[in-house]
């Protein structure tokens, strides 16, 4: 599959395999369940973890710009990339020698900031390994290397060691300190191509002081985005629509459990998705050289509507029984698998083929900001209507109302933009 990519460009789309064990089995699924088993009955640890969340979130956004800048300096990319995954690596294998809910929740928002952190390096190397015609293709198939690799197998591992592990006399607390080495250890491991194959092209050469060239390329950087209306559009509405989907990512698990779905049901609903997700994300990406990116990225918002409506249905289900919510759950994964990486990947080569080479982590910093927010915005607006009204399922709405309004802004996008000059 791989063979069709240069050198550079598989080293670069290994990291989403590398990374995304991180995303799937501490940010997702075998943390949270560890932690709210480890604090439960305990009201004040358990609302700790949602504060927790949007602090490493909230971290990630306010550092993007900078780190993002910083980036774009020659020979600072790689360095930066690589601190920022050590960050997130030595964490992660933390998270495997404490079962304190302190120290967790401490290793987990600095394991959160370190992923982050090198996420805005390493859409910044988009622009190095590749180039426009095929930033689509490579950008899809990272998304769909992802989900199939490190979202999966280290979280079929995973679970497999948690469900039989005390057939050989591993406790469900060892199994998931194992869970989170393993991520460790995948996460460092596959990343090695990344570090032997990309390398930074497109630099700038720093003048007089590296802090006040920084701070005057930023506020410069601001004042080009606001001068192009078409561009400041597109961050707007990328904003509400990926808000949405980020608020489905993070509240999947208190959603499905808040239902009534067991812990088992909830992994396989979710396996659904990280398998689903897979091909779906590379069709997208070949689907867009026929019907367009702006077509396909709109495809992908109308997808996640079709995904709210299904959601708001599934309270009658809950009447019928385990089984026909269960049903109606994987229904439910399935359509969140088929635009899940597609609509994230194309937004982040869309944005990419309009920003200029040279200081493409720059504006990817600011472009971070806009995606980390939605983690802070979207769960809070769900959380508040769930509580006003004592049904979970009515969280859906203002996610819904987000997929809306990022449709309508992104319609309103000039379909003839071209590259921010220099």
């Amino acid at each position: 599959m791989l063979k069709q990519f240069t050198k550079a460009e598989r080293g670069w789309i290994m990291y989403d395999w590398a990374n995304s064990a991180f995303s799937a089995i501490i940010a997702a699924i075998i943390l949270p369940n560890f932690y709210g088993t480890l604090t439960s009955g305990n009201l004040t640890a358990g609302t700790w973890w949602g504060y927790a969340t949007s602090l490493g979130t909230f971290i990630c956004a306010i550092l993007a710009p900078f780190l993002g800048t910083l980036g774009d300096y020659r020979g600072w990319k790689k360095k930066l990339f690589t601190a920022f995954v050590l960050i997130g690596v030595i964490a992660t294998a933390a998270l495997g020698f404490t079962a304190n809910w302190q120290l967790l929740l401490v290793f987990y928002v600095i394991g959160t900031v370190g992923f982050n952190g090198s996420c805005v390096f390493y859409d910044g190397f988009l622009h190095d390994v590749t180039t426009n015609e095929r930033m689509d293709k490579v950008s899809t198939y990272g998304y769909g290397l992802g989900y199939i690799g490190g979202s999966t197998i280290p979280l079929v591992v995973s679970m497999l060691l948690i469900m039989f592990g005390g057939k050989i006399g591993v406790s469900s607390t060892l199994a998931c300190q194992l869970s989170f080495i393993l991520t460790a250890v995948w996460w460092l491991v596959f990343t090695i191509p990344m570090w032997q194959n990309v390398h930074q092209v497109h630099a700038i050469d720093p003048q007089g002081s590296i802090a006040g060239q920084t701070i005057s390329r930023m506020g410069d950087m601001v004042r080009r985005i606001l001068k192009n209306k078409g561009l400041l559009l597109f961050l707007v509405a990328y904003f509400f629509y990926i808000d949405g989907v980020g608020t489905i990512i993070h509240m999947a698990t208190i959603f499905g459990t808040n239902m009534g779905l067991d812990s088992n049901a909830m992994i396989v609903i979710l396996l659904v998705v990280q398998i689903v997700a897979f091909p779906f994300a590379i069709l997208y990406g070949k689907l867009s050289g026929k019907y367009g990116v702006r077509g396909m990225i709109l495809f992908g918002i109308a997808t996640y509507m079709v995904v709210c409506f299904v959601a708001l249905t599934l309270e009658p289900l809950r009447q019928l029984g385990q089984m026909p919510l269960m049903l109606g759950f994987i229904f439910l994964a399935f359509l969140v698998g088929t635009a899940q990486g597609g609509i994230q990947a194309l937004s982040r080569s869309y944005f990419g083929k309009l920003v200029p080479e040279d200081s493409a982590n720059e504006f990817f910093g600011f472009f971070d900001i806009f995606g980390k927010f939605s983690a802070v915005v979207g769960p809070a607006l769900f959380s508040l209507v769930w509580g006003a009204t004592a049904q979970v399922y009515l969280g859906i709405l203002p996610v819904l109302s987000m997929f809306v309004i990022g449709m309508v802004l992104f319609c309103l996008v000039p379909k003839d933009m071209g590259k921010i000059s220099d």
